[in-house]
Parts: C-alpha cells; structure tokens; sequence
C-alpha cells in the first residue's frame, strides 16, 4: 500500500516540476505534456532497465498516468497555483518527488530480493531519472551536477530501506519528509559537498 502511495505522490510532484520547468521555457501544451510525462515516468524507467526488467513494465501503470495528465491539463489551465512555491526551477516539487520515488525505488528493489546496492542505485535512478532528462531535454544543467547537495540525499533511504531498518509506513513516510527537507535546506542554506580542483 504504501509503494502505491509513494508512487501517487511522487508521480503528482515530479508531473508539475516538468510542467513548470516547461512553462517556464515557454513550451506549448504538448512541450508540457511530454516533458511532465517524461519527468514522471523517466526515474522509473531508467530503474527497470538497470535492475532487468522490460521497459514494457512501464505501460502497465495506466492510471498513473492518468493521474499525471490530469494534474497537468489543470496546472497549465491554473498556472497561478505553481506561483506560490517561489523557489526557482521547480524545486519545490522536484524535492518531493525526490524524496518520494527514491524511497518507493528502494522499496522496489528490496521487494525483489536485490542486495543493498541495488537498492541504492534503484533509489537513485528513480529519484533523480525523470529530472535529469527533463532538464537535458530543456536545455538545462541537470539538477544533480548542480552545487547544491541534490543525488547524495537519495542514499539515506537507499541504504535505510536495504537494510530493512524502518520498514513501517510512518517510518517510510518519515524518510521521505526528512529527503524533502534536506533538499530544500541544501538549496536555500547553499549547501554544498567538497570539491577539489586539479
């Protein structure tokens, strides 16, 4: 049950963070269609493909989709309701789609029997999959070369979740809450992880 939650929310918040990146490029109604759809459902793809399974897999999720396109059709008939998020890029809702996907990711591979790795690249993949080809498409520097600490926060429940250390729906819950915090902390604080030139 609560895979499926994880999956509405995160397909809901990764549609609107394509449908503002778009409007903000100043895509017409199919630009933002395809890039909502492909911010949506590309994290999830990619994963299927690096754990094994058909890409087929990915049309099985029928009313997801028809979640995303509602969502979309009323975002792009209402644009004044993304307005309030004032945080650039989408990040509002890129960061709830972040926090969500990577822990139903992780859930994913653990559900397969995979070994911790696995179940942190799933939580990677489909934490940050959809996003990166969204701002490939755009034109845009992905979010996760950006300074800001954005892939690493995919690794707490990646690694909590392979292991099987909280388990319960409020505990997975919680992660996904404590990732979304993080995230939006790291961009308005400008956190940012070390680097070193040559």
């Amino acid at each position: 049950m609560m895979f499926e939650v994880l999956n509405v929310i995160g397909t809901i918040a990764f549609a609107l963070s394509g449908v503002l990146v778009a409007m903000e490029e100043r895509y017409d109604l199919m630009g933002v269609y395809i890039l909502g759809f492909i911010t949506a459902f590309g994290g999830g793809a990619v994963r299927n493909l690096l754990i094994g399974l058909p890409v087929s897999a990915l049309w099985d999720q029928g009313p997801l989709f028809t979640v995303a396109f509602v969502v979309m059709s009323i975002a792009f008939v209402f644009p004044k309701i993304l307005r309030w998020t004032l945080l650039r890029r989408g990040i509002f809702f890129d960061a709830i789609g972040l926090g969500a996907f990577s822990v139903q990711g992780a859930l994913f591979a653990q559900s397969m029997g995979l070994p911790l790795s696995a179940c942190i690249a799933a939580a990677a993949l489909t934490g940050t999959g959809g996003g990166m080809i969204r701002d490939v498409l755009a034109g845009r520097k992905p979010l996760f070369l950006q300074k800001e600490i954005y892939i690493a926060w995919t690794l707490i429940p990646g690694v909590i979740v392979g292991l099987g250390i909280l388990t319960g729906p409020a505990e997975l819950l919680a992660i996904v809450i404590l990732v979304v915090v993080l995230r939006l902390c790291s961009v308005y604080y400008n956190w940012r992880l070390p680097n070193r030139a040559v």
